[in-house]
């Protein structure tokens, strides 16, 4: 397959991948890397944005108020403030503000989960700001807010499309395997099981319990996640997280928003947000945030009431 034909396939399945829900591109990633052996950011799409301010910082240009094609939020401890990563980089939104793409970078950055201050951890592919990447960017770290990444292990060989930190270890999901690791130094990876999964969240508590969705329904870990067990009578989430109170947040793909004080056993229905869910973050005891395809949405009473914090498009 000639470079040409190689960047035509990938374009393909970049645009079906926009269009297609979570599950359907999942399978959608494998039928690529079978095609072209990688998978790489949508050239057309990043080209759009790739404005920089010049100083190394945080940089706005022409597409930061297109933000698209939300892959994780997360709150940075070192501001309190959100943090969107999508298919065209990083993005920093203040409230009541516009986003600003964090230095220019045009990556995809997937599995994104922020350790702490200033400090985040990602997977994904290269934009068209850096075409010397391998195509799979395995995990890499942040330690200046998305300023600068820096490669920390698997490069090349893992895209992980789902990331958790938590009692100093590393979870993660990687597509290209189809496997769930666990790293207790981020270099080296332990594989613990093959069930494919859209999004982990790991107990506050005990680093042995985890949640993770499948497109059969959640599933339970109570030993890493070596042995996953489905969780009966669960609503069909697809992205979830452990709150600082010790309840479980979850939001289904239409966007019903649902909690569990009892690490899953049993759900209360929620708020519903408009739009194809694509991301969620729980903050501190009550706050959740969740993107969709058409807003972010902000909740401060743990998912029974939500407002739109920033509107798409």
């Amino acid at each position: 397959m000639s470079p040409s034909e190689e960047r035509d396939v990938i374009e393909r399945f970049e645009r079906q991948r926009a269009r297609a829900p979570r599950w359907q591109w999942l399978g959608q990633a494998a039928a690529a890397v079978l095609l072209v052996g990688a998978c790489q950011g949508d050239a057309d799409g990043a080209g759009e944005h790739t404005g920089h301010d010049g100083d190394g910082g945080h940089g706005t240009d022409s597409g930061g108020a297109e933000m698209a094609h939300i892959h994780g939020l997360g709150i940075n401890p070192a501001d309190d403030e959100l943090y969107v990563a999508t298919h065209f980089g990083v993005f920093h939104l203040p409230e009541g503000e516009q986003p600003v793409r964090v230095a220019g970078h045009t990556q995809d950055v997937m599995g994104f989960t922020i350790v702490g201050p200033d400090h985040f951890l990602a997977s994904g592919h290269p934009g068209a700001d850096d075409p010397d990447q391998q195509p799979h960017l395995g995990l890499i770290e942040s330690t200046d807010a998305a300023v600068s990444w820096e490669p920390v292990s698997l490069h090349g060989d893992a895209d992980f499309h789902a990331l958790e930190a938590a009692h100093g270890q590393v979870y993660g999901f990687d597509g290209v395997t189809g496997r769930f690791m666990v790293s207790a130094d981020q270099r080296e990876w332990e594989p613990r099981s093959d069930v494919p999964m859209a999004d982990i969240a790991v107990s506050p508590e005990d680093p042995d319990l985890l949640v993770a969705t499948t497109e059969q329904g959640p599933v339970r870990s109570d030993d890493g996640g070596n042995e996953l067990t489905p969780v009966s009578g669960a609503p069909p989430l697809l992205f979830l997280d452990w709150r600082d109170s010790g309840s479980l947040v979850g939001v289904g793909t239409e966007g019903t928003v649902h909690t569990s004080t009892d690490g899953g056993d049993t759900w209360t229905e929620g708020d519903t947000v408009d739009g194809d869910a694509a991301a969620l973050t729980a903050h501190g005891d009550n706050e959740v945030y969740v993107a969709t395809d058409t807003a972010i949405y902000h909740s401060t009473d743990g998912g029974e009431s939500f407002g739109v914090f920033h509107e798409l498009g």
